[in-house]
């Protein structure tokens, strides 16, 4: 068995050519791993979208309904900034199904990668920063509804603190929120994760990983986790236009693979998403994503052997 990965054509919706957000990344990105044959297209498993009460059980009644309906307020809708279609609608639905997929694969093989996924800067009643609905939160809950799971470990490894997810789960002792971030950047108001760890402008790769070294283990022990949820953000790197941290390619592909191999190695479980990615040029910035890919392939294949 190859390690599960969940894709769909509806993850890339029109928002025009000339906007900041790499839209085109997710295709690209499946196409790179077939291309570079980190995958093979009977890997792929294609997500649904949840029904409504899923998403609500993160987010309001009220919120859910405006959005998917088109009756944002103009305040609410530049918060997002994503222009608001009807395409874009059934796209942000469908890559909230393939994280819930992705966790479900990751119980059953231990590591499962979506090729979307990381909206968490998406709050219960509103949108911020590239995300409408929380993903990561939204699988937690879902699979704790269906007495699936009940602890859940969410590493944010985004350049942007995971502020909607750390206010979701601020009271909640059943998902603990773990968020390493440059401690600078987006979003201006951090909010309290379980354990923050901030980040200075232009820290490099080994320091990084020494960091991230320091406490992944002791997290996973005092959690003890029936899940990991993985954020897997390149906006770490030196050349992201929104990042501010000095990470290379090598950097971030140590870095999956010590998150990877540690959570394996103990036998937790992780549902991989490829977070935030902002770099001006579209085909490196893929394959950074895809480092995330080729780290859960290897890693996959070693404890599977």
């Amino acid at each position: 068995m190859n390690l599960p990965l969940v894709y769909h054509p509806d993850y890339v919706a029109p928002i025009g050519e000339e906007h900041r957000f790499p839209m085109p990344k997710f295709r690209q990105l499946y196409d790179l791993l077939l291309s570079d044959r980190v995958a093979h297209q009977e890997q792929f498993y294609l997500p649904e979208i949840p029904p409504p009460s899923w998403i609500e059980l993160v987010h309001t009644p009220q919120y859910v309904q405006a959005y998917t309906q088109g009756t944002l307020d103009y305040k609410a809708q530049r918060r997002i900034g994503l222009p608001w279609s009807p395409a874009l609608v059934k796209r942000t639905c469908t890559a909230v199904g393939g994280t819930i997929l992705t966790a479900k694969l990751a119980l059953e093989r231990g590591i499962a990668c979506n090729t979307a996924g990381g909206t968490h800067h998406a709050f219960p009643s509103y949108g911020s920063g590239f995300c409408i609905f929380n993903d990561l939160a939204i699988a937690a809950r879902v699979l704790q509804h269906l007495n699936i799971i009940r602890k859940v470990l969410i590493i944010d490894l985004d350049v942007h603190q995971g502020d909607g997810t750390a206010f979701i789960f601020q009271n909640d002792c059943s998902v603990f929120t773990f968020s390493m971030h440059c401690e600078v950047n987006f979003p201006g108001t951090k909010q309290k994760s379980d354990l923050d760890v901030p980040l200075p402008v232009g820290m490099e790769d080994d320091d990084y990983l020494q960091i991230l070294a320091s406490h992944l283990s002791d997290v996973l022990r005092q959690v003890n986790p029936d899940l990991v949820l993985y954020d897997a953000g390149v906006d770490t790197h030196a050349g992201d236009r929104l990042g501010k941290l000095a990470m290379t390619d090598s950097g971030i592909f140590r870095r999956e693979m010590q998150v990877l191999s540690t959570c394996m190695a103990a036998r937790y479980p992780v549902a991989c998403v490829i977070g935030g990615g902002y770099a001006d040029d579209l085909s490196s910035l893929v394959y950074r994503h895809s480092l995330l890919h080729r780290a859960a392939s290897e890693v996959y294949h070693h404890y599977r052997l």
